[in-house]
């Protein structure tokens, strides 16, 4: 009996064994099936284009024009003739001083000019009648130069008497003060009943044109070498468009333009100031309003644009991608990407026009591997292959 189980028992162990290596052969024969299945990715035609050259810089804003109010005379405020924050107009009235002192002075004056007018026109007289008696020898020779010398000085004193009468009027004149410039006038910083001065350090109140207004921007000086540089080399044509982002991160929506850069360089900060002057219609730019800037000093010509899901870097943080070779092949390729411009990288080296960039499937190959390509543009996509689909994309 034992016997003749332990015969079974042998007679069994083979059949079992060769069982069990049959299906680990076709279970290991399945899986190289599946890995020859060739992946399908999706591609896009290289082509070169022009993109703004931006760099992103903070800013400060300046008014277009800035106009002191200050008082051209002594004497004390009497009245102050605007309303703050309003838009006043070259010549307008803003500030009375004072004028009884000047009035008075203007008065004098003008009666001094007619006393010497009156002293002038005697001795003109008394000179013209000397003058033929003179020459008849009926009065003597230094009388008539005598009343000849009168009449000249009292002719000067006539001028100096004018000239006195004009200042006077002019220094009347001041006690009223006008806008130097038209713009939009800020707080007074003197009431009425204050006493001014014509050299006092602080001006009444200050007028600033805020249409347009400048932006002043402040840009490394090494950043603007290797600009300037690019555009002797041809890779950059210059346009200046700027465009402002505000403090609460809304970008403004009027685009400004780049007026010029110093010729000098801050020697305390090595930057170069730039300025860009922005249009302000609905005054809702400041003066002194900080801000960011994006200023377009150039387009970078025959370039190539990369989705970012298409390029990689290796550990050394070199730029790749991946590319269709002879034979439907991928191949990896190294690439110069410096910047980004939205979600796309600026390659400016190891892509040509007509290569066939792999942007889609990139998860699922690797160099050298055979692949199916379809445009990127393609409706199913790089979707995998679905038996219940018999219609198999071409390779390209």
């Amino acid at each position: 009996m034992f016997h003749s189980r332990r015969l079974a028992s042998l007679a069994g162990g083979p059949a079992m064994l060769a069982v069990s290596l049959a299906l680990a052969l076709s279970a290991c024969s399945g899986a190289p099936q599946r890995d020859k299945k060739t992946p399908q990715v999706g591609f896009s035609q290289v082509t070169l284009t022009d993109v703004p050259l931006e760099i992103e810089l903070p800013g400060r804003t300046a008014p277009f024009r800035q106009g002191q109010v200050r008082p051209q005379v002594s004497g004390v405020l009497m009245r102050r003739l605007f309303t703050e924050g309003q838009l006043v107009h070259q010549g307008q009235p803003l500030y009375q001083i004072d004028p009884s002192v000047y009035r008075a002075a203007a008065d004098q004056a003008a009666a001094n000019l007619v006393s010497a007018q009156a002293s002038a026109e005697a001795a003109k007289v008394k000179a013209d009648r000397y003058k033929p008696l003179a020459q008849d020898q009926a009065v003597a020779q230094q009388d008539y130069t005598d009343a000849a010398a009168a009449a000249r000085t009292s002719a000067a004193s006539v001028a100096q008497y004018r000239a006195a009468l004009a200042s006077a009027k002019v220094n009347l004149r001041f006690t009223t003060v006008p806008a130097p410039i038209t713009g939009r006038i800020g707080r007074s910083l003197y009431t009425e009943g204050a006493l001014v001065t014509a050299n006092q350090t602080d001006p009444l109140s200050v007028i600033s044109t805020l249409d347009p207004i400048y932006v002043d921007i402040q840009q490394s000086s090494a950043s603007l070498m290797k600009l300037r540089k690019e555009f002797a080399d041809g890779g950059i044509k210059e346009v200046g468009k700027v465009k402002l982002i505000l403090e609460d991160g809304s970008e403004y929506p009027i685009p400004g333009t780049l007026e010029f850069s110093e010729v000098t360089v801050d020697t305390t900060t090595g930057t170069v100031a730039l300025r860009a002057k922005f249009a302000n219609p609905d005054g809702t730019l400041l003066p002194g309003l900080f801000v960011r800037t994006r200023v377009s000093q150039g387009k970078q010509s025959k370039v190539v644009m990369v989705p970012q899901g298409a390029l990689s870097r290796d550990p050394r943080g070199g730029a790749t991608v991946m590319v269709l070779g002879t034979g439907n092949k991928a191949e990896i390729r190294k690439v110069t990407a410096d910047r980004t411009i939205g979600d796309q990288w600026v390659v400016t080296d190891g892509l040509k026009p007509g290569d066939k960039l792999i942007t889609q499937g990139l998860g699922k190959i690797r160099p050298g591997q055979v692949v199916i390509a379809v445009p990127d543009s393609t409706p199913q996509g790089i979707k995998a292959h679905d038996k219940s689909s018999p219609q198999k994309p071409s390779a390209k």
